[in-house]
């Protein structure tokens, strides 16, 4: 599968069209690989709740758009704001493991998304 603006633009159109504005692309060969790869399209207005990865890194990376990666103190006190930006050449970060974090998205944006170990859903103590 060919990464291009082709795809970026259906994927974007299935986050316009979604109640949650956005919509992601899995990008694992199978459900059972040791790697979390996904392509998530983001328009404004989309809630991503303050969240953290308790036992891995993830790498994220603005592929269009502009949004904000947004990090949090444990009482959930903003303590960093990263600006994203492709036209001023500034295209992600690697979030530490544990980290809490959200986005707050300024544009319609498409972000890559890795992380290591298989996928495992959220667990309620971490999400704020």
């Amino acid at each position: 599968m060919e990464i291009n603006d082709k795809l970026l633009d259906e994927l974007q159109q299935k986050a316009q069209a979604s109640e949650r504005r956005r919509a992601a692309m899995d990008l694992r060969n199978d459900a059972n690989e040791q790697s979390q790869r996904m392509l998530n399209a983001l328009e404004p207005g989309t809630v991503v709740p303050i969240h953290r990865h308790p036992t891995t890194a993830e790498t994220c990376l603005l592929l269009r758009g502009r949004l904000d990666e947004i990090f949090y103190d444990d009482n959930g006190n903003e303590i960093a704001r990263h600006h994203f930006n492709t036209a001023n050449g500034v295209y992600g970060l690697q979030i530490p493991a544990g980290q809490w974090h959200t986005i707050e998205v300024f544009e319609p944006s498409v972000i890559l998304e890795v992380k290591a170990g298989s996928y495992e859903p959220s667990h309620p103590e971490d999400i704020k």
